[in-house]
């Protein structure tokens, strides 16, 4: 973060914000653990990280979203979450070791923590705050602890500030040393907040086994991350189709609903749609709004009603009679055959779309923004549309490629999955 940002970013937030009633939250501790109260009731957190589609959220029975800094968009965000009867765990970023932070300039230091004072002076009496998000995943990639250090300055500044919201910090995955050090350095922190994907199902036992002794929030879930999945033997991961997201989801609400105690709710992640490694592994929508079995299952979960309608299953997804994880190799400019059986408990009238797509080329760490790499054009007939099973020829240019497949069922919903595969001669 640097100076100039940072002089910028204090000018953007004396905007005129119009104040408003705050309506307080505040940690509750019982015989059995921690309980979150919104307005003196009981408040358990089922929320998206993301700040598009509030009305769906609203809907299909979400009640918070999670948001990662301030932009020229924060004031509407805010208001149009309390139009829909949402909260925010507001997102203040902090600058992060990895990016070019240095948590030893003290100048740098104290100009971040006077940024987190006027934007907790301008919002906290917003009636939508829920509690402060401060950073996200300031341990990633990091080596000087004294970001700790800084956290609890900043957290006791916004206690002073702000009496009725807490404040919550963010960490990559779950550490024992991590927990120890906070618990040393950090003692105003009210609230952990864990992003955590294949390793969910450990969560709750880990909070306790590392000792953690204050409520958590999982702060970001979802599918297995890249980083976690197999890989093909030239690098690529290997993603998960919708159908399987569907099913790791439905495990991860099982981890994060067992621990009533301590866990005061969490933000599935994205709601929304970026490119990181691959245009859908997080999102919870595709580039044209489409919704997956993922979202059937959060309708479920959060509403205890099934969807109006439910996305199409995709299952024996195969190239050259091949899944995704047996290293598919072909030469250049050869004919391939690529299926998948299709599943729509609606009986919609189905459409298939196949793309070949250039392996990404972009790929970066910690969310980072990544450009996305274009489908090419000439490799499918018209009337693939219509089948499940199509033949192409393998690009001229050698390289690695990505088989995408997108099943739509005219109803807003889609079944995804893709490929990886290396062309070589």
């Amino acid at each position: 973060m640097t100076k100039t940002f940072i002089s910028t970013f204090l000018l953007g937030i004396f905007c005129g914000f119009i104040h408003a009633t705050p309506i307080a939250v505040e940690i509750v501790k019982n015989k059995n653990g921690y309980q979150l109260l919104r307005g003196g009731k009981p408040y358990y957190i089922q929320g998206a990280g993301g700040t598009v589609h509030l009305d769906k959220l609203k809907s299909y029975g979400g009640n918070s979203i999670r948001t990662w800094g301030v932009d020229a968009n924060t004031d509407k965000i805010l208001d149009e979450a309390e139009k829909e009867g949402l909260t925010v765990t507001f997102g203040i970023w902090m600058g992060q070791e990895r990016q070019g932070f240095d948590y030893s300039n003290e100048e740098a230091v104290k100009t971040q923590l006077e940024m987190f004072r006027q934007t907790v002076r301008k919002y906290k009496d917003h009636p939508a705050i829920l509690m402060w998000g401060v950073g996200n995943e300031m341990d990633l990639d990091y080596s000087n602890f004294d970001v700790w250090k800084h956290l609890e300055e900043i957290c006791k500044m916004i206690h002073e500030e702000d009496p009725n919201h807490p404040t919550m910090a963010v960490t990559a995955g779950l550490d024992v040393a991590e927990v120890k050090l906070i618990n040393k350095f950090t003692p105003s922190l009210d609230i952990l907040g864990v992003n955590t994907y294949g390793d969910i199902s450990y969560l709750p036992e880990s909070i306790k086994v590392y000792g953690w002794n204050k409520p958590y929030v999982v702060a970001e879930w979802g599918p297995y991350g890249w980083w976690e999945v197999t890989k093909t033997s030239w690098g690529a991961s290997i993603e998960e189709t919708s159908t399987q997201k569907a099913e790791t989801y439905s495990k991860s609400i099982k981890a994060i609903v067992s621990d009533k105690n301590n866990c005061l709710g969490s933000y599935v992640f994205l709601w929304g749609q970026k490119q990181e490694h691959t245009s859908t592994w997080f999102g919870l929508f595709t580039e044209s709004d489409e919704e997956t079995a993922v979202m059937d299952v959060l309708i479920e979960e959060w509403t205890s009603k099934p969807p109006n309608n439910f996305a199409p299953s995709i299952q024996n997804f195969k190239l050259t009679n091949k899944s995704a994880h047996e290293n598919i190799i072909v030469n250049s400019t050869i004919q391939l055959e690529a299926s998948v059986v299709i599943e729509d408990e609606d009986d919609d009238k189905l459409t298939y779309e196949w793309q070949i797509i250039p392996e990404s080329t972009d790929k970066k760490t910690g969310g980072d923004k990544e450009r996305a790499p274009r489908p090419l054009k000439g490799f499918f007939p018209k009337n693939s549309t219509s089948k499940s099973i199509v033949k192409f020829y393998t690009p001229k240019k050698e390289g690695e490629y990505r088989l995408f497949l997108y099943v739509h069922d005219g109803n807003g919903n889609v079944a995804t999955g893709n490929i990886p595969f290396k062309v070589q001669d």
